[in-house]
């Protein structure tokens, strides 16, 4: 796990180091302070004729260290923040990239929500444990071995006031750390729950507002928040115990100092102890007790850090289900698809197929209509020919060759898919457009949107092609949205068009000029049109009647007007309906 977090330094190992060396540069000379002060102390208490030269010698030694333990601080903070900056963007940017490849089946094992969850929490709590870690986790423990050295050799037995506070303390602080490690292990996996109910209500924000559902809502996110704020207060209430435990120590030490030295400098004349060296184990035992705590807010910052480090982990471990065979085909020779056998299940452990016994021929060039209910599995269907999930018996076949024996980028850019509920991306139309074509020139951007009945529309905003769209296109209509998607799909030119029920918004007039348009525009791409209407693949070469994963029927349409009963019914109920309307 730590391996896989440290891969994303990279290039930030350069102020890493420096960010150690700087630390440790600081530890030594702060250590040393004290000892220049306790003998500044020293020499004023002894000396009867002082010297304002010694005195002066003394301030500017003092001076000059602290003027460098400031700026070996300054720098430590500086590469500290880049070198824990840059590694938290190299961590999100390799979880990130790695999720790209991922299949929907890895999809579906996370949820979108935990991996936004991982991608964000997650990645800054680990930034801010790698920022503990290179500087505070290095001068902590620096500082605690070097004042307690000092200790002994400024205090001698005053020293011994260490070999009870420490242990006292240390116990306290890991008891503290390891109470609080439960609460802040379980607010970590509450926040994919959290960021999951605004996630769905933020997409859903019309339903809601439909169903005046917002006191709902409201409640659903106020108990996911006060359930993290539970486990955050318990475990703060717990960690609280630092300031008091750390204070006790401190003014123990204290008193121990001030009452046995004053004992010691008093009947030794200040020959085994004296106020320098008093004042000297004051400071030490100060910074003893301090770096003890910051050790345990430490052990508690990793401990919070270890969940999200593990969930980031997990992420960077999981293999797509979907990869490249080696020697991958690299090119596509037409859109002919076969099924020969083929049944699906999206689980190993589901209990049956959702496809099963498909035997399907189609040539280049075709137009093939699918109809069936909701729960049908049309979808599914189309999903496996861009390899989008892998079918669990026998075999798909795209171009006269298995679908696994491609490329994954060259199977999947001579397939287009425009789905039902498609995406628009944040930006202007022309560049959601060019998703399609990258290279496309205006001229085949406009001859795009007519085939696909949105030049017109485009036209009236008023400012036509360079109009933003909102993210995930909130401000254009359904049936707008679905032809700027059609029209992109046609600006990738691809073999295999698949249009999952992707005209439902529009009106039968403008699903037919589409369909036309597809005719005249792309004649030799293969185009599989999964529709509700009937008179939206009335005029397929093939239509299939799916039915529970089966196609239960396949042919023309006036094959089908004769021998499938729920073609036949499909086909009645939809123009006896259009028969009332009139």
């Amino acid at each position: 796990m730590f391996r896989k977090m440290l891969a994303s330094v990279r290039e930030f190992k350069t102020p890493t180091f420096l960010t150690v060396l700087f630390i440790v540069l600081e530890a030594v000379i702060e250590a040393f302070i004290p000892f220049i002060t306790a003998e500044l102390i020293n020499y004023i208490q002894t000396t009867a004729a002082l010297e304002m030269t010694v005195i002066l010698r003394y301030g500017i030694l003092l001076v000059v260290m602290a003027m460098l333990s400031l700026t070996c601080g300054g720098v430590a903070a500086y590469t500290c923040a880049r070198a824990s900056s840059g590694f938290s963007r190299n961590l999100r940017q390799d979880v990130f990239n790695r999720i790209q490849t991922f299949s929907f089946e890895n999809i579906d094992k996370f949820s979108a929500t935990s991996l936004v969850t991982r991608l964000t929490t997650d990645i800054h709590n680990v930034q801010m444990s790698y920022m503990m870690v290179i500087r505070t986790a290095i001068r902590a423990p620096l500082m605690l071995i070097f004042c307690i050295i000092m200790a002994g050799v400024m205090g001698g037995w005053l020293a011994l006031s260490f070999a009870v506070l420490v242990p006292f303390l240390t116990a306290g602080l890991l008891l503290v750390a390891r109470r609080a490690m439960p609460a802040f292990r379980a607010v970590f996996r509450k926040y994919d729950r959290l960021n999951e109910s605004i996630e769905e209500n933020v997409r859903g924000m019309r339903v809601v507002k439909g169903f005046s559902r917002e006191e709902h809502e409201k409640s659903k996110f106020g108990v996911a928040a006060d359930d993290i704020c539970r486990d955050f207060t318990r475990a703060e209430r717990i960690v609280a115990l630092n300031s008091p435990l750390m204070q006790i120590c401190v003014y123990a030490n204290m008193v121990f100092v001030m009452l046995v030295g004053s004992m010691l400098a008093i009947n030794s004349g200040g020959l085994t102890v004296n106020v320098g060296h008093m004042s000297a184990m004051l400071t030490y035992g100060m910074q003893i007790l301090i770096q003890l705590m910051m050790l345990s807010m430490i052990y508690v910052i990793l401990t919070m850090s270890s969940e999200s480090m593990k969930r980031i982990s997990e992420v960077l471990s999981e293999d797509s289900a979907l990869t490249s065979p080696e020697n991958a085909l690299t090119e596509v020779a037409d859109g002919s698809i076969d099924f020969d056998g083929v049944s699906f299940k999206y689980s190993a452990k589901a209990e049956r197929y959702a496809l099963e016994g498909i035997d399907l021929h189609i040539t280049s060039g075709m137009t093939v209509g699918i109809l069936g209910g909701t729960g049908s599995s049309k979808s599914t269907l189309v999903q496996l020919i861009p390899r989008l999930y892998d079918a669990t018996v026998g075999t798909v076949r795209v171009g006269g060759h298995d679908v696994r024996e491609y490329d994954l980028d060259t199977l999947r850019g001579a397939v287009a898919m425009v789905l039902q509920k498609n995406l628009l991306f944040s930006g202007t139309i022309k560049e959601n457009l060019r998703w399609g074509n990258e290279n496309a020139t205006d001229e085949d951007i406009v001859e795009a949107c007519r085939l696909a009945q949105a030049h017109e529309f485009v036209s009236s905003f008023p400012d036509g092609y360079n109009t933003h769209i909102e993210q995930g296109g909130t401000n254009v209509s359904g049936g707008q949205k679905q032809r700027l998607c059609i029209a992109r799909a046609l600006l990738k030119k691809p073999k295999i068009l698949i249009l999952d029920d992707s005209t439902s918004a529009v009106d039968t007039r403008t699903d037919a000029m589409i369909r036309a348009g597809f005719r005249s525009y792309i004649p030799e791409t293969t185009k599989i049109i999964i529709a509700q209407r009937v008179s939206s693949v009335q005029d397929a070469d093939l239509i299939l009647v799916m039915e529970n994963g089966t196609v239960a029927a396949m042919g023309t349409h006036d094959e089908l007007m004769t021998s499938c009963e729920i073609y036949q019914e499909i086909y009645t109920q939809q123009t006896k309906g259009g028969e009332d309307d009139e």
